[in-house]
């Protein structure tokens, strides 16, 4: 074992406490009264209501007298094509009920009163579920995820149906209930662009390791034919076992599409991204759907959004992006975490205390074998009372009895700046003691924590509002060592969201799914 790489990468690492986020009440307004027409009508006996055991069916009823709604054929036909064209919104028409709702329909003029009251329930009942699920998706993030912390997206679908239905506004309501964010306009558009490609009958790239520019490999037939189906090859190629600078360049432009580093070597990483099949990129796009429906439907003024598998952080205010950063985030074992909150403090020259994990795996041993260790790292042990214990005197059989706290300082495991939002998982926007890092292109390192490049540029911005922040003031207390925290006083959000999908100027794009969230999402939404 290096002799405590850990410390690199240890200092780096900041353990995260998990809580369960308290949900907003629910506040239910009235349900209108349904405006019906002089089509046939009839009467629903309220125990076929009751069979459903929704609260919001019933009450959808209780606002036309418990009669039939759905006598309007051009208002059927339009629920009707919205459920069985469901999927271009990656969701499932089945989940919806199509084909049944679509046989009733085929023998309306025939069906008994008791028959006809069966199929209006079902039109109303699936109708609503299907506006449910693309206003705030199908599953519940906080039953999936014990480390997700977003707000609960409440929905009244009654008062939105009836209203639309009453005006004849129905055609609108679709759109008008679906995110308005341009990341989900984005990954609609993806959902188009792969729907057009044809099937894929490619064989699985093989036992490859690194391809460079002008080697010769009988990989690279395959690895031609997948790179000319996703159109990043163009033209015609005699698909020889060359390695040539055609090829080379359109490699490049399938790293760059799927965040890889654009440097034209055929390694492990590309040949994982090749041998994604349309129908796997399909399911990512349509899990990455489902997310995004989770999340606020509007976002607000400024904001900080991170997306953490692409590892970037933008600054947005206006609607205009003022900054962009690279940033680190946490490993696959320490995840970081999915947080909707707001910015609140900027803590110049933070000190670091050691958390229990790195305490136990690292910090002990280290000790045991050196008393000398945490001086040197510039680390200061507390007993319970406050009083500093010299390393000497420190008791290795009850090393818990301790705070271990790191003085601030261009070395500090934190660097010299951290940005504080609240949480339930006591994690931070950070700068860092190695930033040499922000180069590499994986960066899942962290221990939950978001590392930033050049954070006190960032900071310089979000605090410089009215002019009093110029870089002199912050070199200033920066240089006195000191620990200090600034209110930010302009209201900045924070988004720290998680999506591998999108598309741009009618590219696809994709990003390594680095917590293995995409394809268990995408079965729980066909179970």
């Amino acid at each position: 074992m290096k002799k405590l790489y850990s410390l690199v990468v240890i200092c780096l690492f900041v353990s995260c406490k998990k809580e369960t986020p308290k949900t907003s009440p629910v506040i239910k307004k009235p349900v209108p009264a349904i405006i019906l027409t002089d089509e046939r009508k009839v009467e629903i006996d309220t125990a076929a209501i009751g069979t459903f055991k929704s609260e919001t069916l019933k009450q959808f009823y209780i606002a036309s007298e418990n009669q039939t709604v759905w006598g309007n054929l051009a208002k059927r036909k339009y629920v009707l094509d919205q459920l069985e064209n469901s999927d271009k919104f990656g969701l499932d028409p089945e989940d919806y009920k199509a084909s049944q709702l679509k046989k009733f329909e085929s023998k309306i003029g025939t069906l008994n009163d008791k028959d006809l009251a069966t199929y209006d329930i079902l039109l109303t009942y699936n109708f609503e579920k299907y506006l449910s699920h693309l206003y705030k998706g199908k599953l519940d993030p906080k039953k999936l995820y014990n480390n997700w912390d977003l707000d609960e997206k409440v929905f009244d679908v009654n008062n939105i149906l009836i209203k639309a239905f009453n005006k004849n506004k129905l055609d609108s309501i679709v759109d008008n209930i679906q995110p308005k964010t341009e990341t989900y306009k984005q990954l609609l558009k993806a959902l188009d662009i792969i729907n057009t490609f044809p099937d894929d009958n490619i064989n699985s790239i093989e036992g490859v390791e690194k391809i460079v520019l002008n080697n010769t490999n009988s990989a690279l037939i395959n690895i031609k034919k997948r790179l000319l189906y996703w159109n990043d090859l163009s033209g015609k190629d005699s698909l020889t076992k060359i390695y040539n600078q055609k090829t080379f360049e359109a490699v490049k432009r399938f790293q760059e599409r799927h965040g890889l580093a654009s440097d034209g070597v055929i390694g492990i990483g590309t040949i994982k991204a090749l041998n994604y099949s349309k129908e796997n990129r399909k399911k990512q796009i349509i899990a990455n759907l489902e997310r995004w429906r989770w999340y606020p439907s509007e976002l607000a003024e400024n904001y900080f959004i991170i997306n953490i598998p692409d590892y970037s952080l933008n600054v947005v205010e206006n609607k205009d992006t003022t900054l962009v950063r690279n940033v680190v985030v946490g490993t696959s074992k320490r995840r970081t975490p999915v947080i909707t909150s707001f910015l609140k403090t900027v803590v110049f020259n933070p000190t670091w205390t050691v958390p229990p994990t790195i305490l136990k795996e690292d910090v002990v041993p280290a000790m045991k074998r050196n008393r000398n260790y945490l001086a040197k790292k510039n680390i200061t042990i507390y007993d319970t009372s406050g009083n500093t214990v010299d390393p000497m005197a420190w008791n290795e059989n009850k090393p818990n009895n301790y705070r271990y706290v790191q003085s601030p300082g261009y070395s500090n495991s934190l660097g010299l700046m951290k940005i504080l939002f609240p949480n339930h998982h006591s994690v931070y926007l950070h700068d860092t003691n190695h930033r040499n890092i922000f180069g590499r292109n994986n960066r899942s390192m962290s221990s939950g924590c978001v590392r930033v490049e050049n954070p006190l540029e960032l900071a310089q911005h979000i605090l410089d509002v009215d002019g009093n922040w110029p870089q002199d003031r912050i070199d200033t207390i920066i240089a006195s060592k000191k620990t200090m925290s600034f209110k930010i006083t302009k209201k900045y959000s924070l988004y720290q969201w998680y999506w591998t999908a999108w598309s741009k100027k009618n590219q696809l794009l994709f990003r390594a799914d680095i917590y293995n969230l995409d394809s268990d999402l995408y079965a729980k939404l066909r179970d």
